[in-house]
């Protein structure tokens, strides 16, 4: 085979992969065609898993696997399988836990050796092509990992079966039941602040990545409880991830995770998983505390995925990811800027505002330029007009028209790509976070979007028999657990915000599917492929996934979603199989804790049952209008506001236990309800009245 010629990945779904068809090594998709190759030679596989947004992932494409030499070797010793890790988290999942129990590190690249069957027996993250920085080359690798399984073969086998075995014992959870109680949150609470790092917000130390899970498991027990603590916790987190060089300060959008404990330096890929969820912590966080900058830090993020993340208005969808770099000969340099660069952009006087805001020196924070500097926010706007000599107005307007003329100097510049793959999950969690933010901020457009995005995933990923696909496009892959639970609670949010009762019903028969095709109904919980799926090859291990990484647990989502249905339906037993997910790990959460806040929201959702504001009146009334705004502002996990005609009252529209519960009414003017346990409140028409039913511990805290 030749680079010219182009190998077997040149047809792949995956732009990963397909970015690797030019290279010389026999690259074989994840599939049975290859491990039956490896069994008719009798040759171990060489597993590379990555993704289009790995740095480390090109590095290794360009030294070792675009080497004619090195792709020779591969190609007369192994059978090479290349696997896109965000199109196959099943694979993902279950190798990054063996070869992790190997080296005693995960990510990516992963590199497995395994043998014929998919069972692996050496690997490792990035390999250099020769012996360098403390790591074994290729070159010495690959024979020597060869030889022993030809020489070597049934301490290869033992040791494959050993590692197999222990990945399958640990993926059991066997130790995981308990009781559910409130003192569970409050362990889970505990031991998520005390990973909070008081003088840089966040969690842990560097690297620094975002933790939205936890944040809304914290916003919601300060709402719940009043305690200033959480308070603190969660403003000083989020402001200083705005302020800091992880947030995109001029084009908007998050860097996936920050090198230093500071936020300042990044790692500059944007991930879809990671945004969609940090825009749910801005909105809420606005709600809670009117903080201007978190308002627009969401405004941001909204800015950024319209611009570069989105597919054509009209369709919906949500691109995969952006990546950080051109070339493997930058780092970030689409997103940093020289101090020379700052001024030949801008005037003067905008010039000298944006390097003091934002701390463009001679000397930046970039080892690989020292040009080049990270923005983020260093100075606060007082010194500032008191250096420039002007006013405040002033001043802002200078960096908003600074700002402006850098996005578009930044748009002449190469672009890093863009994986324009529509993930089904993920698609998901922005349809989620959009209709949220339409509703606050008022924006049309969001929910609009959110709307064609929902309908375009119901049309093109849904099968009645199978549930919802990974992805949209290409051959079916069939989804994960993710894929289904996520994509039910963006059912559920349409239709609380539009009324339309086929998003309910779709939600319903989404988590039918799920407790059927997913579900473990002996043991509880569910698993994170279906038993209709392909059999994986490899590692045939039955995973209940619990943790979050990065994106929320599919367990605790589908415990929430179960918990939303049930508040609607009243059919016990979307109560029990929520219950029966939460016992399952309730003996584990504690000790994940930062890494399970998810879980903690499902526990909580279930402790306090989801709260339904019912605004009635017709349609435009402005009464209705300020009642809905009203139950709006105030944040709640689990609330949800429901904005009611007196035509859709009379109607079909409100599942059967909410509008059993509620009243019987004339709609002679407006008013809300507030409904949660199978009881509602008595109806309000005053605005002020209802913000008072509603107010949280936190309010009534507050000095």
């Amino acid at each position: 085979m030749t680079s010219t010629a182009g190998n077997r990945l040149r047809n792949s779904a995956s732009a990963y992969l397909r970015s690797a068809e030019h290279q010389p090594v026999d690259w074989h998709e994840w599939g049975e065609e290859a491990f039956a190759r490896a069994r008719a030679e009798d040759k171990p596989i060489l597993l590379d898993i990555g993704a289009v947004w790995c740095h480390w992932c090109h590095v290794i494409d360009r030294e070792s696997y675009e080497n004619p030499e090195i792709a020779a070797l591969i190609n007369q010793l192994y059978i090479p399988v290349k696997v896109d890790r965000d199109e196959r988290p099943d694979v993902d999942a279950r190798y990054q836990s063996a070869i992790s129990a190997i080296s005693g590190q995960g990510g990516w690249p992963l590199t497995g050796f395994l043998t014929p069957d998919g069972r692996p027996f050496f690997g490792g993250t990035y390999f250099p092509p020769d012996d360098a920085m403390g790591r074994p080359g290729f070159r010495r690798i690959l024979p020597a990992v060869a030889e022993a399984y030809r020489s070597r073969r049934a301490e290869v086998d033992k040791s494959a079966q050993t590692l197999a075995d222990s990945v399958a014992q640990a993926e059991a959870l066997r130790e995981g039941r308990g009781p559910l109680s409130p003192r569970l949150l409050d362990e889970m609470e505990d031991a998520t602040v005390r990973q909070f790092d008081i003088r840089n917000g966040g969690f842990g130390r560097a690297p620094k990545f975002p933790h939205p899970a936890a944040v809304d498991f914290l916003a919601e027990r300060y709402q719940s409880s009043g305690a200033r603590h959480l308070l603190s916790v969660l403003e000083t987190t989020l402001t200083k991830m705005a302020r800091g060089g992880v947030y995109d300060q001029i084009g908007g959008g998050f860097h996936r995770y920050s090198v230093d404990e500071r936020w300042c330096v990044p790692h500059f890929e944007k991930m879809s998983y990671d945004n969609a969820p940090l825009l749910l912590n801005y909105l809420h966080a606005w709600q809670i505390t009117g903080d201007p900058l978190f308002r627009r830090t969401a405004e941001g993020i909204i800015r950024w995925t319209d611009a570069v993340l989105s597919d054509p208005p009209e369709c919906g969808g949500f691109y995969a990811s952006q990546d950080a770099d051109i070339s493997l000969d930058d780092d970030g340099d689409y997103f940093t800027w020289t101090q020379d660069e700052v001024r030949a952009v801008l005037p003067a006087d905008e010039a000298l505002a944006i390097e003091l805001y934002y701390d463009v020196e001679p000397v930046g924070e970039m080892h690989h330029n020292q040009a080049k500097n990270v923005l983020w926010i260093a100075r606060e706007l007082p010194e500032i007009v008191t250096r420039m000599g002007k006013s405040e107005s002033e001043v802002e307007a200078l960096l908003a028209s600074g700002r402006k003329k850098l996005l578009e100097a930044r748009g002449n510049r190469p672009t890093p790509a863009v994986d324009r793959a529509l993930y089904t999950g993920w698609n998901a969690m922005y349809v989620s976070a959009y209709l949220e933010a339409g509703r606050l901020f008022g924006r049309e457009d969001c929910r609009s979007f959110a709307l064609h995005t929902l309908d375009r995933l119901l049309a093109e990923a849904w099968d009645p028999a199978r549930g919802f696909a990974h992805r949209l496009g290409g051959p079916r892959l069939d989804g994960s657990l993710d894929d289904q639970v996520f994509t039910a609670a963006a059912l559920l949010d349409g239709f609380e915000a539009t009324l339309d009762r086929r998003y309910f019903d779709a939600a319903a028969r989404a988590i039918d599917l799920t407790l059927d095709l997913y579900g473990d109904a002996e043991g509880g919980a569910f698993y994170d492929r279906s038993r209709l799926a392909a059999p994986m090859g490899g590692l045939e291990v039955r995973r209940k996934p619990f943790q979050d990484s990065p994106t929320p647990s599919g367990n605790s989502c589908a415990a929430m979603v179960l918990a939303r249905i049930h508040a609607y339906t009243g059919e016990k037993r979307y109560l029990d199989a929520a219950r029966a997910t939460l016992e399952s790990f309730a003996g584990l959460a504690p000790q994940y804790g930062l890494f399970a806040t998810s879980y903690a929201l499902a526990l909580a959702l279930h402790l306090n049952p989801p709260i339904h504001v019912v605004v009635l009146g017709r349609a435009g009334d402005p009464l209705a209008e300020r009642l809905e705004q009203a139950a709006l502002a105030i944040h709640r996990f689990g609330r949800a506001v429901l904005r009611v005609t007196p035509e859709q009252l009379s109607g079909d529209v409100l599942p059967a236990a909410l509008a059993a519960t509620l009243p019987h009414l004339t709609v002679k003017t407006a008013h809300a309800l507030i409904c949660a346990g199978g009881v509602c409140h008595p109806p309000t028409a005053n605005p002020d009245e209802l913000r008072k039913y509603l107010a949280p511990a936190a309010a009534l805290a507050a000095p």
